[in-house]
Formats: C-alpha cells, sequence, structure tokens
C-alpha cells in the first residue's frame, strides 16, 4: 500500500490533464512515447552528468548565489546504486515540474544567461533510471516506468498501443509527489536509483569528469564528486580574462577571451520558437596555460561547446563555447545564417585570443592547420581564422621601431634562426621575428598564414651593400658560423683598407700582431681586424675560402711577391698612387712581424730600398752601413742602405730581405736557376763524377753569391766560414757525393794566398807528401775548404786526378813508395772513360821520372821479366792494361820475347818439393798442382833469371824464393809469395809454421 505524500505542485492534475489528452487521441501518446524514446536512443547516458550540471548552473544564475553541484553514488539493499546530483540555487517550482512533465518545453525559454537547452538536459535521466526522482525544498515529484505503465494499463484506447510496444511508455510525462528534502544547504536534488546496465558507465563518468566542464557553466564554481565514501572536489576562480580551474590539488589556470551581444532577429527566422526568443549570446574561447603563462593546446580532436558538449568536432586545440544552433539530434550544429555569424565572431575572438597571449612560439600550435578540417564547421571556422589572423597584428617584433605587434604580411622568420642571428640582422631585415619562432614545428603555422621565410641565402642578398661597423660584421659571422656553406659564398667582407670584398674566397684572416695598418700599399684583401676577431667568425670565413694571414702567409701571397719584384722598376717609372717608402715600410713590417731568417725568401732581395746616395736598388744589392763585406769586396761593387733606414729598423729584419752584412746564399732547383758566378762549370764537374747514364735529379741547391766581388780573400774566408753548414753541405746525385757550389768554387780559385785549395793538401795529409804543398789558413777555414788529404780525396774529382796525373811526372815532386806502388793503378780507375792525353813523364821510382820519348818505359805486367827488362818500369799496381792504356807505354811482356834456354837438373810434381805440405794449406789447396822444374842455373834468352813459368811446368833456380814467386803467380796468389818463399826455405819447421799460422 503506498503511502501518501503531500502534493505541493498539483501533480495529480498533471496526470489527469495528461491522460485526458492520451485517451482522447492515442496518436498524441504514441508521438510523446516516440519523442522520449529519440532522446534515449540518443545516446545522453554520456551527457547525463553534463545535463546535471548544466541545470544546477541556470538554478544558481536564476537564484543568483554561487552555484555548488554534489554527485554522490551510494549503494542502497540488494546490490543497488543510486546517483544523487544535489546542487544550490533557485529550487524546483511548479513551472520547473511542468516543464519537466512537457518533453522539449522548458521553464528556462525566456530567460537570457541560462545554459540549458530546451527542456533536453532532464531526459538524460531515463539513460540510467527508470524510476527518476527530484527532492527541492518546496515539494517533490518521481517519475516511474511502472506506475505509468500501470495508469495506462486502464485506459482502453492505450492498452493495444501498450500491448504493440511491448510495455514500453512515456516516463516523464505523468509526475507523482515525492517527499524527502534535499540535503542540508543545498536547494535541489535528483534521486536516480540506478538501472542494473549502467551503474559501471555512471561510476566511468564520474573518475572522468573534468574540471573544464565548469568553463561552459558560468553559475556553478564548485563540483563535489564522491564515490565510495571518497571525495574529490572540482572547482573554478573566475578573473576575467584568466579562469583558474582546481580539480583535487591540481589547478591549471586558463586564458579566455570573450564577447557578448544580441542576434538579429532576421537571422533565427527558420530557427524554433524557443530560439527565436533568446537571441542573447556569449562566445568564449579557452586554452590552458603552463606555469610560464604560455598555452597548453589542447588534445588535436576538440568537440564545441554549445553551451554544453556536442558532437560537432573541432580540430582547433582550444575550447570553442557558443550557442551554436543545433540540429534536431542536439549534436550537431545546424548550418545557417546563425551560424554563419556566430562563425565569423568565433574567429574575430580567436585572433583577440592570441594577441593576448604571451608573445611565445607556442602560440603557433593554435594556429589553424590547413587541410585539417573535421567537419564542415570546422572547416568554416579554420578558414575564418586564417584569415583573422593573417589580419590582425599578433606576431611578436624584434625591432622596437616596428611597434610591439606585426600582421603576418608585414612579418620574417629566419630558417634556423638564432638569437645571435636574430640580434644582428634587427633593423636589416625587416619585420623580423624572435628566434624561438623560426623552431621547425612552428614552420607550418607560419606558412599557413603567410609569414615571409628568409634563408641563408637571402640573408646575404639582404646584407649586400649596406654599411655597418666591422664590430657588426663580427656578430653576423659568428652568428652563421653553421650555416650552409654554400649559400654564402658571397657573403660580404670588410677590409682593413675600407673597401668590400664580394665573397670570402681569397680574403687574408689577420693574424694577432699583424701590422695591418701599415700594408696598404700592398693591396691586398685583408679583413678588418674586428670583423674576424671572434674565433666562430674567422672559422665560418675559412670554411669559406679565406685563408689565415699571419705575417708569413701575407709574404707567401703572390701579389705581395709582384709588387716587391717590380718595385725598382716601379720607382724607375715613376710611382702613380703609391710610395715606394711606404712599400718598404710595409714589407721590412711584415719581416718583423714572420721573424724570417736571411734568404728565407729569396725575393725579397727585390725590394726597393733607398741608398746612401738617395737613389733606390734592390735589398739585395745593398750593404748594411758598417757590415763586414763591405771591408772585402772591390770598391763600389754593392751600395749602402740608406744610413736613416738602417737606424730605424731592426738590422736582422734588414738582413731578411736581403741587405747584406756577410755573403748571402743563393737557393735554386736546379743550376740553370742558381744565379752565382761559375754555375755551368760547376754543375758540368758534379755529372763528371757520375757514372753515365741519364740525367739524374737534383736536390736543392743552396750557393753563395758574389764571390766574383772579392778583393781580399784573406778578410773574406773566415766569413764564408762562419756561414752555416746548409750552404757548404755536398751535393749528393745518385748516391755520389759532390762538393757544394761554394767549396768548388773556392777550391778552384786562388783564394789561399793566390793558391787554388785542390793544388794544395791538408796539413795532415801525409799520403800526398811530396806532391802537394800543404794549405796554409785558420783552421775553421780549412775545415770548409777541405783540401785533399788522401789520394782518394784527389781521385774523387777527375780535374784533380789530372793534375795529378801531371805531378806524377813532375821531377820536382817525390812519392811516398807506398803511394807509387798502386797510384798509376787507381788514376786509371779514376780516369776511366775521359779522353786523357799521356803525360810526357812517367814516375818510375819514387825520386824519379822518365821520359818515355828517350827511354823504353815499360809497364810491368810480367814480374818474372824484369830481370830482362832494358829501360824503366813503372809499377802497375796489379792492373797492368788499364795503366799502360793510360800513360800510352807498352807492357813489359811486349818488349821482351824470351824462352827458357837452360836444361833442368831435375822435374816432378810440385807436391814432391820439400815444403809443398805447408805451401798447400797456405793456399788452401789440398794439394799442389802441376810441375816444377829445377835448374842449377835458370837461362832465358841466355839471361840468368830467377823462375820463369812455361804452361803446365814451372822453371825455378831452386832458390825459396823462386819457388815461392813461381808457386804464387800459379796459383793466382801473388801477394801470397814471401810466405810460400818461407815454407820452401824451412820445410823441417813446417809443423812450427803451421802452429803459427793456427794462431793467426
Amino acid at each position: 500500500m503506498l503511502t501518501a505524500v503531500a502534493d505541493p505542485f498539483d501533480t495529480a492534475e498533471l496526470r489527469r490533464r495528461v491522460l485526458a489528452a492520451w485517451s482522447d487521441s492515442p496518436a498524441r501518446f504514441r508521438e510523446d512515447a516516440n519523442a522520449e524514446e529519440d532522446l534515449v536512443r540518443g545516446g545522453y547516458r554520456d551527457r547525463l552528468l553534463v545535463e546535471l550540471a548544466q541545470n544546477a548552473a541556470d538554478a544558481a544564475l536564476r537564484a543568483g548565489v554561487p552555484g555548488r553541484l554534489r554527485l554522490e553514488l551510494t549503494e542502497v539493499g540488494g546490490g543497488g546504486e543510486v546517483l544523487h546530483a544535489a546542487n544550490t540555487g533557485a529550487p524546483l517550482d511548479a513551472a520547473g515540474v511542468a516543464g519537466l512533465a512537457s518533453l522539449r518545453a522548458s521553464a528556462k525559454r525566456d530567460q537570457d544567461g541560462t545554459v540549458g537547452r530546451f527542456g533536453v538536459g532532464f531526459a538524460a535521466v531515463l539513460a540510467v533510471s527508470d524510476e527518476p526522482a527530484v527532492h527541492s525544498l518546496h515539494g517533490g515529484v518521481r517519475f516511474s516506468a511502472a506506475r505509468t505503465r500501470a495508469e495506462v494499463a486502464g485506459v482502453d484506447a492505450l492498452a493495444g498501443e501498450v500491448a504493440r510496444r511491448e510495455g514500453v511508455v512515456p516516463v516523464l510525462r505523468l509526475p507523482w509527489p515525492a517527499d524527502g528534502p534535499p540535503p542540508a544547504g543545498y536547494a535541489t536534488e535528483v534521486v536516480l536509483p540506478l538501472r542494473a546496465g549502467s551503474r559501471a558507465a555512471v561510476r566511468a563518468a564520474l573518475a572522468a569528469l573534468d574540471a573544464g566542464l565548469l568553463l561552459a557553466l558560468p553559475g556553478l564554481t564548485e563540483v563535489e564528486v564522491v564515490v565510495d565514501g571518497a571525495a574529490r572536489t572540482l572547482s573554478c576562480t573566475r578573473t576575467p580574462p584568466l579562469v583558474r580551474l582546481r580539480d583535487g590539488d591540481t589547478t591549471t589556470p586558463w586564458r579566455l577571451a570573450e564577447r557578448s551581444g544580441q542576434l538579429p532577429e532576421e537571422l533565427l527566422a527558420d530557427r524554433p520558437v524557443e530560439e527565436r526568443a533568446r537571441r542573447g549570446w556569449t562566445l568564449t574561447w579557452a586554452v590552458p596555460l603552463d606555469d610560464d603563462g604560455r598555452p597548453r593546446p589542447l588534445p588535436d580532436r576538440q568537440v564545441l561547446h554549445a553551451p554544453t558538449p556536442s558532437d560537432e568536432p573541432l580540430s582547433l586545440p582550444v575550447r570553442l563555447i557558443a550557442p551554436f544552433p543545433l540540429g534536431s539530434d542536439r549534436r550537431h550544429v545546424a548550418p545557417g545564417p546563425v551560424t554563419d555569424a556566430l562563425t565569423a565572431v568565433a574567429a574575430e575572438v580567436y585572433a583577440d585570443l592570441l594577441a593576448a597571449l604571451s608573445p611565445d612560439p607556442a602560440v603557433l600550435a593554435l594556429v589553424p592547420r590547413v587541410g585539417l578540417a573535421a567537419a564542415e564547421l570546422d572547416a568554416a571556422l579554420g578558414s575564418a581564422v586564417l584569415d583573422r589572423l593573417r589580419a590582425t597584428a599578433w606576431l611578436p617584433a624584434t625591432d622596437p621601431e616596428e611597434g610591439e605587434r606585426l600582421t603576418p604580411a608585414r612579418a620574417t622568420v629566419l630558417d634556423a634562426g638564432t638569437d645571435e642571428l636574430v640580434g644582428v640582422l634587427t633593423g636589416v631585415l625587416p619585420g623580423l621575428l624572435p628566434a624561438e619562432w623560426s623552431r621547425r614545428e612552428g614552420a607550418p603555422a607560419l606558412a599557413a598564414l603567410g609569414v615571409r621565410r628568409v634563408g641563408t641565402a637571402q640573408v646575404v642578398e639582404a646584407v649586400t651593400g649596406i654599411a655597418r661597423p666591422p664590430s657588426w660584421w663580427a656578430r653576423l659571422y659568428t652568428a652563421l658560423e653553421h650555416a650552409d656553406r654554400e649559400e654564402l659564398g658571397a657573403l660580404p667582407v670588410p677590409l682593413a683598407d675600407g673597401r668590400t670584398a664580394p665573397g670570402p674566397g681569397g680574403v687574408l684572416l689577420p693574424d694577432e700582431g699583424l701590422p695591418v695598418d701599415r700594408l696598404g700599399p700592398l693591396a691586398l684583401r685583408i679583413a678588418a681586424p674586428e670583423a674576424v676577431a671572434p674565433p666562430a667568425a674567422r672559422r665560418l670565413l675559412e670554411r669559406l675560402g679565406a685563408r689565415p694571414a699571419t705575417a708569413a702567409a701575407v709574404l707567401a701571397d703572390p701579389a705581395v711577391r709582384a709588387v716587391v719584384e717590380r718595385s725598382v722598376d716601379a720607382v724607375d717609372d715613376g710611382w702613380d698612387d703609391a710610395d715606394p717608402a711606404d712599400l718598404a715600410t710595409a714589407v721590412l713590417a711584415l719581416v718583423a712581424t714572420a721573424r724570417l731568417a736571411p734568404g728565407e725568401l729569396p725575393w725579397l732581395a727585390e725590394l726597393a730600398l733607398p741608398d746612401a746616395e738617395g737613389a733606390w736598388a734592390p735589398a739585395g744589392e745593398l750593404l748594411l752601413p758598417g757590415a763586414p763585406l763591405a771591408a772585402v769586396l772591390e770598391d763600389g761593387a754593392l751600395g749602402l742602405l740608406a744610413p736613416d733606414v738602417a737606424a730605424a729598423h731592426d738590422p736582422a729584419v734588414l738582413q731578411a730581405v736581403g741587405v747584406l752584412t756577410t755573403f748571402a746564399p743563393v737557393r735554386a732547383e736546379d743550376p740553370d736557376d742558381l744565379d752565382v758566378d761559375g754555375a755551368d762549370a760547376w754543375a758540368d764537374a758534379v755529372l763528371d763524377r757520375l757514372p753515365p747514364g741519364p740525367p739524374p735529379s737534383w736536390p736543392p741547391l743552396t750557393a753563395v753569391r758574389d764571390l766574383d766581388l772579392v778583393a781580399d780573400w784573406a778578410g773574406a774566408l773566415p766569413l764564408l766560414a762562419a756561414l752555416p753548414d746548409e750552404v757548404w753541405a755536398d751535393v749528393v746525385l745518385d748516391g755520389v757525393p759532390a762538393p757544394c757550389h761554394l767549396r768548388w768554387w773556392l777550391s778552384t780559385h786562388p783564394v789561399l794566398g793566390g793558391r787554388r785549395p785542390d793544388r794544395l793538401r791538408a796539413p795532415d795529409g801525409g799520403e800526398l807528401a811530396g806532391l802537394y804543398e800543404p794549405a796554409q789558413a785558420p783552421p775553421e777555414v780549412l775545415a770548409r775548404l777541405r783540401p785533399a788529404a788522401t789520394v782518394d780525396d784527389v781521385l774523387a774529382d777527375p780535374d784533380a786526378a789530372l793534375d795529378l796525373l801531371d805531378r806524377l811526372g813532375d821531377s820536382a815532386c817525390t812519392v811516398l813508395p807506398a803511394v807509387l806502388r798502386t797510384v798509376y793503378a787507381r788514376l786509371a780507375v779514376a780516369l776511366d772513360g775521359l779522353d786523357v792525353d799521356p803525360p810526357a813523364r812517367v814516375r818510375v821510382a819514387p825520386d824519379r821520372v822518365a821520359d818515355p820519348a828517350r827511354d823504353p818505359v815499360a809497364v810491368l805486367d810480367a814480374p818474372w821479366l824484369q830481370p830482362l827488362a832494358d829501360g824503366p818500369l813503372v809499377p802497375a799496381g796489379g792492373t797492368p792494361g788499364p795503366v799502360a792504356d793510360l800513360l800510352d807505354l807498352p807492357l813489359l811482356s811486349e818488349r821482351v820475347q824470351a824462352t827458357v834456354t837452360s836444361t833442368p837438373v831435375r822435374r816432378g810434381p810440385w807436391a814432391a818439393v820439400p815444403g809443398a805440405d805447408l805451401a798447400a794449406a797456405r793456399l788452401g789447396l789440398p794439394a799442389l798442382p802441376a810441375e816444377v822444374a829445377v835448374h842449377g842455373r835458370l837461362l832465358a834468352g841466355d839471361r840468368p833469371v830467377a823462375w820463369w813459368p812455361d804452361g803446365a811446368v814451372d822453371h825455378v833456380d831452386g832458390t825459396p824464393a823462386a819457388l815461392g814467386r813461381a808457386l804464387a803467380w800459379r796459383a793466382g796468389a801473388w801477394p801470397l809469395r814471401q810466405a810460400l818463399a818461407e815454407a820452401f826455405a824451412e820445410p823441417g819447421r813446417a809443423a812450427d809454421l803451421a802452429a803459427e799460422d793456427a794462431v793467426g
């Protein structure tokens, strides 16, 4: 039995009217049933909490109090759950009850400022509950599917319709009174016993409820969500244009841009009556901010809030809250003039939003992306927003003279811009955006806005021809250090002399300490020092083809060499726009900085310098005042440097450019380029030392100039001896050493007391005693000249060897016996291949010469013939043939023709001679070959001889000496003749002598 409750809203009368209408017109029943079924089928379960919050917000606005909503899920007996939604504000009244029981008819239709859309909101409860109730301070109402079904079952006109619908009836058309006030502090409570199949969805919706919902509900300041006793509070604090949303302990600020107004009546002509009565509108764009006040774009897929969430997709990552007209499904925007008008306003307000945000490139994420629209409204909004943004001054200007904000048409962004590059180009490129706006992720947005993008090549074009101080260029180069090399080829470079190079290629980058201020006369492309002072600037320009300009590098510039080499001619021809003194100062400053050594750059000797007479001459033809060299040269051979110039510069610098204090080295890669006296003759003398073959490759050559100008060799030689070892070093060709030009020239000229050093011997050269006089000079001079000390020293030079050949025939000379024995043989080897005239006289004894024209001189080639010689003999040193050819003399064997004329007393094998075993051992033979014939008195041509070889038999006079010589000659061991003679002389001591041999 049902307990009667108070009925302040006269629900009985409402039920009576509805039932009467249904009875009179079952079609009306079907219409109401279908309408409610459409609402339920519309999927309002996901919008239930939104609709409850919307109603709570409207109630608060009507009452003019802060809106609070409490959503609590509780359990009831039997495992059921009930959702309670209590809110503050205006309580439910009779008009409200009538609105709830009249589908699509809202009690708020004439109240601007509320957000409820024509009674649809409460119908969402049917998605989760069959028994919804509303408790209010003025009373309550309840709706019930079961009670409605029972009421309708008693109406005959409707029984068939209910049966056809299988018991499904409109729930929200028949209200019943309900008792129970709302919770304390609240004006109204909606109580929803949950249908079993909806409980999980309600729990999920409560957990997912977002504080962002409050943005669209200005009347609602707080929502408390309680599930299983755990409470979570969502709140909203509005301090326009900021709104702070709190979800538990997390607070998020949102930036809003809002505009309100009224729609013209004519725009609403085709809209429902309820909408035509509510022309006022408020449009809001909202975007969350991070802790630094930068926009934090929402996820890509948003929906229009009209004002609560619809199903209309938006691609803009912000929230749009606007009363766009909805279609019959209450989910999508209806096209038409109202939608068009609100779209235009939305674009304007969106531009206001972006202009009001901090000028950070994060704003670019809010720019619509062309071609990414999610639906028709989204496309229209994106297009309108882009058009408005293009016409709005909202982009930040770097140049303060251009104002604070720029329209996209006036803006410029750098590719890969940096703070440094933007800073230096501000004032050069108009409309320049800050560097952070050039990031890659912002490029699509800037392109959609039509912002001009400038690459490195355009930067180079923009700075070409502008006048800026070198320090500005240094900043530009530093900022461009990592730019693409191919786009920087025409990057201007300011030069030290005020000119501007059209590109870095070939520009000289001055090193610290380079005397740039003095280098003007050289007309070089030297960068202004301040422009290339930062290391990054230098690195960039070097990468682009500029060259580091140390003093040495500048001197290596071909242009500098060309100016120096024509400087004397330029003086003679008259200088047009330069002063030779300035040129000299520039070059001397470079040399001082580079710390060049004398002769390091030989062409510097062509630098025009003033002499003591006021004329100009090459530096290499001038003497430093007081130079030691001046005292040893012929008078007037070289000029004297102007004393004032000498006093103004470091002597070492003057010497480095060729001004002379002592003898100067000359360097070349080939003898043909060696500009010194006798270079050709020296080269021939060197080549004469080489064996026949292809021309050799010459090493770098060093000589000394002005030797032919010396007047005082006693004073000059110590100066020459003090020169570096480099100028005295031998020249080595194909492994054969030869004297350098300096030693050769001095050796072949009378520089030692009027004598040629190559015609003297070293003081300790005892092997040449009697043939050469000793050289007399200071030790350091002799060490450099290296006069011959041995026969080998003489024979190394063909010219000296010819001189030795002549000296051997000079009766005024003597020869050491040891030298005489081999000297002609060694000469024959040294002079082999040369066309040599035979000497008029030849040496036949250490102290005696012979004239072949008067004496039957022969070359001793067969030692057994010596007793038969009728004239002097020349020792052959083991090579009688070459010696005979050299001296144009016959061999002794050609002069003497004889045979053995005596008869031997005995004949037998060599092995039978006493002492033969020891002789064989000393020869290294197992046994002695051939035979020996012993004569009492050995005669050849009836003249006595000691031994005589004759084919397979050796004839001897029997003496040990003859035996030793004969055996040594046969065995080809002539140097062992004395050892063999000893073996035959003392055969009884063979064992002792063999023991001695073992010791040796």
